[in-house]
């Protein structure tokens, strides 16, 4: 159950605050003064305060409630606090909103509207400390992953990346073969060097082949080598693959893009261990741990005949899915302020929201490539969207409208809300604090008990 403290001189306040609160099985305390609801609140935790501004029967200047106000403030920064006073100007309570009061509500209040307010500040206040769980949780397991596991400067703050390097640490201490999936430009090759660097094959060399990067043709000889003469410009022999990688980690990209050929020789090896280079009926063994990555559905490519079954299953006896960029948002931003040599100075609040609305189509290497054009761009200056030169989403035109409404649409809204502030806002496309600051700007404040705009 919540609780919530109320503030104020009035007993029939209180009284009436509880009870409309208790409606709604929302548990409330009452302090007559100041001096009472913070003894109060030392004593006990509470989920949000109403207070009163005004204390004093000879004053109207709110000086009390300024000062209890501030003083929750500074013992309880996170504390909701929703100020409830009668007065007819709204000066102070937009400073007091700057400040980090949650709303403003005039005596005497509407019920619906007040428990609307309070119920949406629990809830908020809810949502809050689960994030807050949740991202201490999250430090906790990225801590113990570092303690672990190397990740050789791979940025990263979102829930999906430490989801899958925990994965990959638990992986790489074992021989088993890993298929790395994923989108073009998510990073397959920097896990799959993870994988490697904190294996017990780590000292061993790692080699890796892009197996779409050839022709068929040489397929072979790059997997396996060839000797002197086996074909036309094998001037001498040489090593493949296998051999190189003898030992430590053979790493093969795009397998996907391996020819049904090669598929079988390949999968000779990885059952037997062994192999003949090109030209010669030596057979040789090596030890390599298989690491392989793919863009593409291998389970379609099977089903379609385009990639054996055998083969699959030897290659992807433990999975690592390296999310597209566009589902690890947290990332976003401490990339691009990697990719800027770490000067997050250089990137403006514009900036930051542009690169949070794009796509990523092209992954972790569109926004490298992105942030060097930005940054050539920019020269000395801050980075704005124009530099990026990425596509930001449309906005509806009512939307670019409300953004800076004139006096009479502030007034016409409010009128609407019956000087609701925060229904206001609502059709304005504003937050309540913008609200306040606009009707600061244009000398507007609501009559107390009337609702209306003056």
């Amino acid at each position: 159950m919540h609780t919530v403290l109320i503030i104020d001189d009035n007993p029939g306040v209180g009284e009436a605050l509880g009870l409309l609160l208790s409606l709604q099985d929302i548990h409330a305390l009452h302090a007559a003064t100041p001096a009472a609801g913070l003894e109060l609140l030392a004593r006990q935790p509470v989920d949000l305060v109403i207070q009163d501004m005004n204390f004093s029967a000879d004053t109207t200047s709110g000086e009390e409630g300024v000062a209890l106000f501030r003083a929750l403030r500074q013992r309880s920064p996170d504390l909701p606090v929703i100020l409830l006073t009668a007065w007819t100007r709204l000066e102070s309570a937009v400073e007091l909103i700057k400040a980090g009061a949650a709303d403003y509500l005039a005596k005497p209040w509407d019920d619906a509207k007040l428990l609307a307010t309070v119920e949406n500040l629990l809830e908020l206040g809810d949502s809050n400390r689960e994030l807050s769980r949740s991202r201490q949780e999250r430090r906790t397991r990225r801590d113990a992953l570092l303690r672990n596991f190397d990740i050789d400067g791979l940025v990263f703050q979102s829930e999906a990346m430490l989801s899958m390097l925990e994965l990959a640490a638990q992986v790489a201490r074992t021989d088993l073969p890993v298929l790395v999936t994923g989108p073009n430009g998510s990073g397959k090759e920097h896990v799959a060097a993870l994988v490697h660097a904190n294996s017990t094959r780590r000292r061993s060399p790692f080699v890796a082949l892009n197996c779409g990067a050839l022709p068929a043709e040489l397929i072979e000889a790059e997997l396996f080598g060839a000797d002197s003469g086996a074909y036309t410009g094998a001037h001498r022999a040489r090593e493949g693959r296998f051999e190189a990688a003898h030992g430590g980690t053979l790493f093969l990209d795009e397998i996907g893009n391996l020819p049904l050929a090669g598929q079988v020789k390949l999968l000779r090896v990885l059952e037997t261990g062994r192999f003949e280079r090109l030209g010669s009926s030596k057979t040789r063994e090596s030890d390599a741990r298989i690491v392989s990555a793919t863009n593409a559905d291998l389970k379609a490519m099977v089903a379609v005949g385009t990639f054996r079954e055998d083969l699959y299953y030897r290659l992807n006896v433990f999975e690592l899915r390296v999310p597209p960029l566009a589902l690890r948002r947290d990332d976003v931003l401490p990339l691009a302020i990697h990719f800027l040599g770490g000067r997050a100075d250089r990137l403006g609040d514009a900036a930051r929201d542009a690169l949070l609305a794009h796509a990523w189509p092209g992954n972790v290497r569109e926004l490298k490539n992105v942030m060097a054009r930005a940054a050539l761009l920019a020269g000395d200056g801050v980075i704005a969207p124009a530099h990026l030169q990425i596509e930001a989403p449309a906005r509806p035109a009512a939307a670019r409208d409300l953004n800076e409404p004139s006096r009479e649409a502030v007034l016409t809204a409010l009128a609407d809300a019956h000087g609701v502030v925060s229904r206001a806002a609502q059709a304005l496309g504003l937050s309540r604090q913008a609200l306040y600051r606009r009707m600061e700007r244009y000398g507007l404040a609501i009559e107390a008990g009337t609702g209306s705009p003056t």
